[in-house]
């Protein structure tokens, strides 16, 4: 099981961001470029990190898991992480960047979610991305006790934001 990273002094972020273009209107590039990166500060993850934020539609979350996890179901939320495993040695690139992995939130089924939680599609849309995020920084939720772990944390992290 990876160890979380945590404690490491942020230099730069690089927090690279695409929106399907039917979503364009409905999300601010730079206000999910924030909250991405203060969820990294929060986390207190960076040197030169840098990670991709893709909000996609429901049929490209489902294609993606399909193929990369062998779901055919759709999901919210996936996270692709580029991170050595605890077993190999910690080498930063050769350009010194921290390169994080992907995190990709399906929007229709963020909308649905913040309507069955009776909260806004932005903190839907936060909760994701601190959810994918994390896996990103090695936290993970297959077993009860590290889902409990992942969720205590993912709850300090936004009350920290204050969406909404």
């Amino acid at each position: 099981m990876a160890q979380p990273l945590a404690c490491v002094i942020i230099i730069a972020v690089e927090i690279n961001v695409l929106i399907e273009e039917e979503f364009k209107d409905c999300l601010e590039t730079g206000w999910l470029r924030s909250l991405a990166e203060q969820v990294l500060t929060l986390q207190g993850a960076g040197v030169e990190a840098e990670l991709g934020l893709v909000i996609a539609s429901q049929e490209r979350v489902r294609e993606l898991n399909r193929s990369y996890r062998g779901k055919d179901a759709p999901t919210d939320v996936l996270a692709f992480s580029t991170l050595p495993s605890v077993e190999e040695p910690f080498i930063l690139p050769s350009d010194g960047q921290l390169h994080l992995g992907e995190v990709i939130v399906s929007y229709p089924q963020a909308v649905i979610q913040a309507g069955e939680e009776g909260h806004s599609i932005k903190k839907e849309i936060a909760t994701l991305i601190t959810h994918g995020v994390l896996h990103l920084l090695g936290f993970e939720d297959e077993t009860p006790e590290l889902k409990k772990q992942m969720q205590a944390r993912e709850q300090e992290i936004l009350s920290r934001l204050r969406i909404d």
